[in-house]
């Protein structure tokens, strides 16, 4: 059986089974060719490779300059590969299983102060459709904290208005039901009125699908994310919190905010859709960062002598 051909096996596992969205399939198919290209140099195949031709190729791409994420992520594709090769009997051993994980510097989510997210909502001031449709945009995904994927994939179908429910669809198409604050349905409601969205909604749609989204483009097409993107970023200077926000920054706002006023963390896991709570913990980090800066702030003796 070729390489290829259990390269393209363990992808289609992982697109049935473990139901991968056509993205992320794409970007282990990138790093298994990188991998596959790597073996062939050295006379080798996914059969065939120790423990000792696995640190090598990770040897490989560090020295090729690439980042520590960028080597965690290939070697988790790899790692995967030849779990489901063990599992499928295609291999009896695994050469990961002797290999040391690739560890990337851990990271503190950036995330924006209340105010600076007050300032962000507050710079839409404009009453024209796509005004409308950036401040509901905006509104929606500082009040859900869905991803940026999430919120351009959203349906009408999707929003029950009266319940300030919105079913979001995450990773590997899992389904999960997140409210909604009053502020963020006033901003649909506005972008789903006479002035907003009807605005934009073209004489033929391009798409069947595209006639159901909730933000559309100014083609009359269902919003991309790099539009997205761009409506965050150009909010962001103009509110003078720099020009590098992203979407994601919205998420991590949200998921901050609500642990800081005190939410469980189990239950912001569920409203980000975590599959676990250790990934939402990383928000706790922050939330300390919050805590130890408020006491040096509050506390008569926290100046001198304090140390995190």
């Amino acid at each position: 059986m070729s390489s290829l051909t259990n390269s393209e096996r363990f992808l289609t596992w992982m697109t049935i089974e473990q139901g991968r969205s056509p993205r992320t399939i794409e970007a282990y198919r990138r790093d298994l060719v990188r991998y596959q290209n790597f073996l062939l140099e050295h006379s080798l195949d996914e059969l065939s490779v120790n423990s000792q031709g696995v640190e090598k190729f990770i040897a490989s791409l560090r020295a090729e300059g690439k980042a520590s994420k960028s080597v965690a992520r290939m070697y988790a594709a790899v790692r995967m590969l030849h779990r489901f090769l063990v599992e499928e009997r295609i291999r009896i051993d695994n050469p990961t299983s002797g290999v040391d994980g690739v560890k990337v510097p851990s990271g503190i989510p950036k995330a924006l102060s209340e105010d600076q997210v007050s300032r962000l909502l507050a710079s839409v001031t404009g009453v024209d459709s796509f005004a409308l449709r950036d401040r509901a945009l905006l509104e929606f995904l500082y009040a859900t904290g869905a991803r940026i994927s999430e919120a351009c994939g959203l349906s009408l179908s999707d929003l029950d208005m009266e319940s300030q429910l919105v079913r979001l669809f995450g990773k590997g198409s899992k389904e999960r039901i997140v409210p909604f604050g009053s502020h963020a349905k006033s901003a649909i409601e506005d972008w789903l009125g006479a002035g907003g969205r009807p605005m934009l909604v073209p004489d033929q749609w391009a798409k069947r699908d595209h006639a159901d989204a909730v933000f559309l483009g100014s083609r009359g097409t269902r919003l991309s994310r790099q539009a997205a993107w761009g409506i965050v970023r150009k909010y962001a200077q103009i509110a003078g919190i720099g020009d590098e926000i992203s979407p994601h920054v919205m998420r991590h706002s949200c998921a901050t905010h609500m642990l800081i006023h005190g939410a469980d963390l189990r239950i912001v896991q569920e409203l980000l859709g975590h599959a676990s709570v250790s990934t939402t913990q990383v928000y706790t980090r922050v939330d300390n960062e919050v805590l130890f800066t408020m006491y040096r702030e509050a506390h008569p003796r926290a100046r001198i002598g304090f140390a995190k």
